[in-house]
């Protein structure tokens, strides 16, 4: 890596020539007129204005298709350097610094204009004006109209008319032939004029000379550089634009082969990720996934770091990538089955990347079906969401979880990783307040799974019903009733007194005690004291605690049936149930 100051001079003539371009995963945006005013206004102070990144273009290991930048009319030119970094800042100086075309950009409101900048020389020698009020733009016409084009507050459409406004056309400032030919026609304008030529000497020395001389630090990568470094190098130091993402990346490798990356996940994301339950997954994630699977079918060691997930061909892709996204498909239909409903109550959406993955190779001789196999990936799956496991950095886990499911599958006495250390502490109950918890959505769904019905309809929450009828998580013993008798918030805010029901049941709840909201249920002849009972029992809630106003009974009873489901799912036996914390925070055992 080299870094050095290049003359604007010279990056614009890069640029023009087309030595300069940029990779395709730069996708075009554009500043807006205002930040290309003070853009330039910094250029014109000699104020600095970041540093650009340059690749050296011709690494074997980093085939980029590449385009010019907007505007230049370079056509079939191979590029000596792609530009990572400073797009836009490269961009907006050479449309308005050097192009003779008007600038692409937008006003503050994002509306697409053309526009032409001029910058005033006796605002610009003027000590007490902020430079960007000298600097000026206007529409392609080089006239300035109001009155919806009727009247023409300023027109700078033939030379003589910039001469009479004292207007320099910035365009032309980094071309000495075309600045000389036009100082000749402003001279001759004013007729040699003393103090305008004097004037001019001064703008030329304290302007032009400095712009023409400006330079700008490049950071230059060679061509040794691994893609990796490529990726994470531009990471740390890309700050604004389109950032480089493995996927970006991935695209501009790809379609050096003419095949479009971001098309086709386009495609595929709108075809089969687009429901709610699938909508979080990202490009990115599927990448990764399909870096797992490729990985794991070729055999030796198996890996789906950053720098595997960069290493993936297109043939690997295009020979996984209808297979994973039916394995997505799949894992789809297990949260569904495990009572898993909407994105947002995805205990861990990173889980969903090893999960489409054996589900994926699982799908081969149709294993996926056999029921001992999915109540394998089930228990794997949920002891990763009680174990709270997929929280941190996660390519190593992806991989052992993989590998260990799938040797779990071949012998039982090989637990994977995930299964082995898969841990939930009794205590963690009180402290699982919302659902940005994994184990707080994992168990809602549990709950959900119990065949749990609506207080008042009856209605078993199965998908239908938690999408017809605003199916949420609220308190059973109410808030304001709690609040009110003084319980501790660490327990009625906890997991274990709240449960899902309809938005509507819970407007009829209300916040009173729970013996008051069950007489009302029953009073207003909705369901019968029996049948209620029935539908509390499906909650795990204790029916006789409700009843009578125990909100401690309750506590105590519910948490039970908690960590009872919770082992039941995860396979694993709960320890510390009747540990002396656990009788000093709940004041009973929890066996």
């Amino acid at each position: 890596m080299q870094t050095n100051d290049r003359q604007i001079t010279e990056l614009m003539k890069a640029v023009d020539s087309g030595n300069a371009q940029l990779p395709d995963f730069q996708r075009g945006w554009v500043w807006d007129d205002n930040r290309i005013k003070a853009l330039i206004a910094s250029v014109t102070n000699t104020f600095p204005v970041g540093a650009a990144m340059f690749l050296e273009y011709g690494n074997v290991n980093i085939r980029f298709k590449y385009r010019v930048i907007e505007g230049v009319p370079a056509i079939g030119v191979v590029p000596s350097e792609l530009i990572l970094d400073g797009q836009q800042r490269i961009t907006s100086l050479y449309s308005s610094l050097y192009s003779p075309n008007p600038v692409h950009t937008r006003t503050d409101k994002g509306k697409d204009i053309q526009r032409f900048y001029y910058i005033d020389i006796e605002k610009a020698l003027d000590q007490t004006c902020d430079r960007v009020d000298a600097i000026i733009s206007v529409p392609e016409t080089r006239q300035v109209t109001s009155n919806f084009g009727r009247d023409i507050e300023l027109d700078l459409s033939t030379p003589d008319l910039e001469y009479e406004q004292k207007l320099f056309p910035l365009n032309i400032i980094l071309d000495y032939s075309k600045t000389f030919a036009w100082m000749q026609g402003y001279m001759l304008y004013y007729k040699n004029d003393a103090a305008v030529m004097e004037q001019w000497s001064e703008f030329q020395g304290k302007i032009i000379m400095e712009v023409f001389k400006y330079k700008m630090p490049v950071i230059l990568l060679d061509k040794a550089t691994p893609k990796e470094a490529v990726c994470q190098v531009f990471e740390n130091v890309n700050t604004g634009g389109v950032s480089l993402t493995v996927f970006e990346l991935i695209t501009a490798i790809f379609a050096m082969d003419d095949f479009e990356l971001r098309k086709d996940w386009k495609e595929r994301y709108e075809k089969y990720f687009a429901g709610d339950l699938l909508s979080g997954v990202t490009a990115t994630d599927f990448l990764t996934a399909a870096t797992l699977l490729s990985s794991y079918k070729k055999g030796g060691t198996v890996s789906c770091k950053k720098k595997d997930v960069l290493n993936l061909t297109l043939p690997e892709y295009k020979k996984y990538a209808d297979a994973l996204t039916n394995g997505f498909i799949e894992a789809e239909k297990i949260l569904q089955e495990e009572r898993i409903f909407a994105g947002r109550d995805i205990p861990y959406t990173t889980q969903l990347i090893p999960l489409a993955a054996l589900c994926t190779v699982l799908a081969e001789g149709n294993k996926i079906k056999s029921t001992n196999i999915k109540n394998k990936i089930k228990q794997w799956y949920w002891c990763g969401v009680f174990g709270e496991l997929y929280g941190g950095a996660n390519e190593t886990r992806y991989v052992n979880d993989v590998v260990g499911v799938m040797d779990w599958i071949s012998d039982d006495s090989k637990l994977p990783k995930t299964v082995a250390e898969s841990y939930f502490n009794p205590l963690r109950l009180l402290t699982l307040q919302s659902r940005v918890s994994a184990a707080y959505k994992g168990i809602m769904a549990l709950i959900l799974k119990n065949h749990s019905q609506d207080f008042i309809s009856g209605r078993e929450m199965d998908f239908t019903a938690y999408k017809a009828e605003y199916i949420d998580i609220h308190h059973i013993f109410p808030r304001d009733y709690c609040e009110k008798q003084r319980y501790p918030k660490e327990k009625w805010n906890s997991v274990i007194n709240k449960t899902p029901i309809s938005y509507s049941t819970n407007r009829e709840i209300g916040g009173v005690a729970p013996s008051k909201y069950l007489d009302k249920i029953e009073g207003k002849g909705q369901v019968t004291a029996p049948v209620l009972n029935t539908y509390l029992e499906s909650h795990w809630i204790n029916v006789e605690a409700c009843r009578t106003d125990d909100f401690d009974k309750h506590i105590v009873e519910r948490a039970k049936k908690l960590l009872d489901a919770i082992e039941d799912a995860t396979g694993k036996t709960i320890s510390g149930r009747d540990s002396e914390d656990v009788i000093n925070k709940f004041g009973s055992k929890l066996k």
